[in-house]
């Protein structure tokens, strides 16, 4: 018989049946077998499936739900989502390779990213996906690739906005950023669009990721609403799209609590009835990586050795920063915590010990999880790491000191 796994930081509790991880319906060892090897990480398909579910139960039905594929690009993934969701919010050529073999169409398919290159902009102007400008220089580029290849580019101003989305693990906007055209500049970039005779589309306003505060998102939705409607007095035509960008965090650390998506959606009805009267042509586009498949995925690794280093118990794994670097705390954590990490083959285990688990590298920085109360763990024993759904492999080093790299599934 199943029963939850319960964690204070994870959301959509995985099961446990005869003391073994669950995902996928499949018991891990057994999963571990069918994949062949260790390390590895492991999608559920139906979490996914559910999350999407989840979003559209509370927000309005008029929102459009992109997937930004930079959280996960791995193909299954992608084409997954592809029936689930309205576009895809892509990072780089390699992306739009990755959205181009799905069957949704390139018009709801964007390009964002500063520092594209030549080549990146010809592709999506082929291809008939918009570019989200993020300076003046790749309007400039646009319009002579455009030119070259005689199809007009669909483009869109990736606005650096004079606010902050606040309580946000990742700041994208509000200051000097690399990221889109300072607010101030739009208007004089909006002027060349229509000069060069571009097709306009519209804006993308994103000002910052993992966010947990409802309150917070909420704020910088109106704020973003707002500049939406300043900035379109100066549009060389009417706005099709407003990409208001995501900052749907998940928790991952003890205390930390799920996002409250009804009163996001609540506030967003009220917004929208005000948008259908000044922007009425307008896609109103939600867009999210971390949030849809985050709580998904888990890293899989085998402990290899049990070590008592005076006193303290590190148990050494075939899997590490190499692979996760996010759960090792060198993806951004100023503080380091530890990720959810469990002994998958040993969940109905009373006999606790306090333990690190470290990878096979030659550096300190190796470490999935420090001094953390787990289940006495022997060699060959799968630990589990949680939340490893969005930038786990895809943000790694996976190169770092020539180990193989591990295998992905989604189930």
């Amino acid at each position: 018989m199943s029963k939850p796994c319960h964690s204070d930081t994870v959301l959509n509790a995985f099961a446990v049946e005869n003391g073994e991880f669950i995902i996928g319906g499949i018991p891990l060892t057994r999963l571990a077998e069918r994949v062949g090897q260790t390390p590895f990480y492991a999608y559920d398909r139906q979490k996914i499936t559910d999350r999407v579910a989840h979003l559209r139960k509370y927000l309005p039905e008029e929102i459009n739900l992109h997937y930004a594929i930079k959280a996960n690009p791995m193909p299954a993934i992608v084409q997954h989502l592809a029936g689930l969701v309205d576009g895809f919010d892509l990072a780089s050529g390699g992306e739009m390779r990755v959205a181009l073999d799905t069957p949704l169409s390139p018009d709801n398919i964007s390009v964002a990213g500063p520092g594209k290159s030549e080549r990146e902009i010809g592709s999506a102007i082929a291809a008939g996906a918009t570019l989200n400008l993020e300076s003046e220089n790749e309007l400039e580029t646009a319009a002579r690739e455009g030119e070259r290849l005689g199809i007009k580019p669909k483009v869109a101003v990736r606005v650096n906005p004079d606010f902050e989305l606040k309580s946000s693990g990742m700041k994208m906007g509000g200051g000097p950023k690399q990221f889109g055209i300072d607010a101030e500049r739009v208007p004089t970039v909006l002027a060349r669009i229509k000069k060069l005779g571009l097709d306009f589309q519209g804006f993308h306003i994103f000002s910052g990721s993992q966010n947990l505060r409802s309150e917070a998102i909420i704020e910088a939705q109106e704020k973003t609403f707002e500049l939406a409607y300043r900035l379109a007095d100066d549009a060389p035509s009417s706005v099709k799209k407003l990409n208001i960008g995501g900052g749907f965090g998940i928790p991952y650390f003890p205390g930390e609590q799920p996002l409250d998506i009804a009163s996001i959606g609540e506030r967003l009805d009220d917004l929208l009835i005000e948008k259908q009267s000044r922007l009425p042509e307008a896609k109103v586009i939600i867009e999210l990586g971390r949030y849809l498949v985050g709580e998904a995925g888990v890293y899989v690794c085998r402990v290899v050795e049990r070590k008592l280093s005076r006193g303290h118990v590190f148990l050494v794994a075939d899997g590490g920063l190499h692979h996760h670097l996010a759960a090792s705390g060198n993806f951004g954590q100023v503080i380091r915590k530890n990720y959810p990490v469990l002994i998958g083959t040993k969940m109905d285990s009373t006999e606790i010990e306090t333990a690190s688990v470290v990878g096979p590298l030659c550096t300190p920085l190796d470490l999935l999880a420090d001094k953390m109360e787990l289940p006495g763990a022997d060699i060959d024993d799968l630990v589990v790491i949680l939340q490893s759904g969005a930038y786990g492999l895809s943000a790694s080093p996976t190169t770092f000191l020539s180990h193989p790299a591990p295998v992905e599934i989604l189930v």
